[in-house]
């Protein structure tokens, strides 16, 4: 291998797979978004708003996004509208986000095994956000 090629290597090869501070935050903000639309979304339907044929579709792709939510805070990136508290107390932050993700998938299962009535007596027990929010969010920065 030529001194050149090493050269370029050893310059390009830290960046790949970099992303910033501001890429980090960008994805955990998509990330949290995507689950404030889809349980926005459950609402209406469970509200009588929305199209009940669709209700499973969104179960399932709340438990989805649910599943990947703590991994978006694992780069452990300061901003966006978390607080620090989350980071400083990540035992529980992270408690929280399994069981949010557990709690999730089980309502998306009972969907699919047992219908989306059975799931929708679930829902509320599956989306614990307030309890999350009041202590890891910070709405000034929304």
């Amino acid at each position: 291998m030529s001194k050149a090629v090493a050269l370029s290597l050893m310059v390009l090869l830290p960046m790949v797979g970099h992303t910033d501070d501001k890429d980090v935050v960008d994805y955990r903000q998509h990330i949290m978004k995507s689950l404030e639309h889809q349980t926005a979304v459950l609402g209406q339907i469970l509200s009588g708003a929305g199209p009940a044929e669709n209700t499973l579709a969104h179960m399932e792709t709340l438990a989805l996004t649910a599943s990947v939510a703590l991994k978006s805070f694992e780069a452990k990136v300061p901003g966006g509208a978390a607080k620090p508290e989350v980071w400083k107390d990540w035992a529980d932050f992270s408690k929280r986000m399994k069981e949010f993700a557990d709690k999730s998938a089980e309502m998306a299962k009972v969907g699919r095994e047992q219908g989306v009535d059975q799931a929708a007596m679930l829902v509320i027990e599956a989306l614990p956000c307030k309890g999350c929010h009041d202590v890891y969010r910070d709405e000034k920065k929304l």
